[in-house]
């Protein structure tokens, strides 16, 4: 199959052919149709995550139809339309037996722990508790999201924030994650506001229902600027981007007793960001991490794009092929287009 494959960190990985994956007695094998770029995926690229071993094949937002089915799996069959968390979880750690799946304490990540899906096939652990089956009428660009931004960004604002109508909510960078969790938070009932430094991706925010957007190389004091307009600060907000400067406005901006979610990845030299501690006491706040969303919870997720409240196709951006892959990757902290880059075209 073709893949894209690197073989240090930092080198620019090539399109090259590779072994087909086969299926584990527990898991399948997918066809890929569609994948997305993350910032994830450029942290692995980097360095920053050790569970790598090189060589390697990233990615892992993936959709597309199964291709094999090991022995052992009972609820999948060949042709079958799918998608998957990011996290392909175990099933027999004590997280696990409690439903909390992202967690999984032997988790494997396709893309991280194996060789991910840019790539024709995809190799996936524990289909049976792993694998989502898709609705028919969604398009797998559409549906290579739901696997890492758009269900993290789920988990981030209806279960970890468990934010309300008529609260206001923060967002922190408006890329793939941030643009989920603004369109998730204003279905629910919330009043958002947008926060980042590009003025077309704050213009797509007030689309998807940002009631207000800030572009921060504008503004002295995010922070500020926030409780001003909340009239006090946010119930709960969320760094979209994993940043220190958003991450510490992301916990500025909140008002007593408000939430802050930390959903972007703080890797490398941003592993340790500084953290207004004086107000998280005085103020009784709370930070919460929030880590992908279990298999399990996609039916409420699904349910709500069924029914017309939550659209992820709107944030689908440029469709790429996999030739194109490697570029789009290592300029991903250079530039991000308006919306998720999908590779769409094998």
């Amino acid at each position: 199959m073709k893949a894209v494959l690197y073989e240090k960190f930092e080198q620019a990985p090539k399109v090259v052919s590779v072994d087909d994956p086969t299926p584990e007695p527990d898991g399948v094998v997918i066809k890929v149709e569609a994948t997305g770029v993350c910032r994830s995926d450029w942290h692995g690229w980097m360095g920053h995550d050790s569970d790598i071993d090189l060589p390697h094949v990233p990615g892992h937002e993936l959709a597309g139809v199964i291709e094999a089915v090991g022995r052992s799996v009972t609820n999948w069959k060949v042709g079958d339309r799918v998608t998957v968390p990011f996290i392909s979880a175990c099933g027999s750690c004590p997280e696990c037996h409690a439903g909390q799946q992202q967690v999984c304490l032997n988790q494997q990540q396709p893309g991280f722990t194996h060789w991910g899906s840019f790539a024709e096939y995809v190799g996936i652990h524990q289909a049976d508790l792993n694998v989502v089956a898709l609705p028919d009428v969604m398009d797998f660009a559409t549906a290579a999201s739901l696997g890492c931004r758009f269900a993290t960004s789920f988990r981030a604002v209806v279960d970890q924030g468990k934010v309300g109508a008529g609260q206001w909510v923060a967002v922190h960078g408006c890329g793939g994650v941030g643009l989920s969790a603004v369109m998730i938070a204003h279905a629910v009932g919330a009043n958002v506001i947008a926060i980042d430094i590009d003025d077309d991706k704050l213009a797509l925010a007030r689309e998807l229902g940002a009631v207000a957007a800030i572009n921060g190389a504008q503004v002295a004091d995010v922070a500020e600027a926030v409780i001003e307009l909340t009239r006090g600060g946010a119930h709960v907000s969320l760094d979209a981007l994993g940043h220190p400067v958003t991450c510490f406005n992301s916990i500025q901006n909140l008002r007593p007793r408000g939430k802050h979610v930390q959903v972007g990845l703080m890797l490398g030299a941003h592993s340790s960001p500084q953290v207004p501690m004086a107000k998280v006491i005085g103020q009784e706040l709370e930070i919460l991490g929030s880590h992908g969303m279990q298999a399990h919870r996609y039916g409420a997720m699904l349910d709500m794009i069924g029914s017309g409240k939550l659209d992820p196709k709107k944030l689908v951006g440029r469709e790429i092929s996999l030739e194109e892959a490697p570029s789009a990757l290592m300029n991903m902290d250079k530039f991000q287009s308006v919306g998720a880059t999908v590779i769409t075209r094998f």
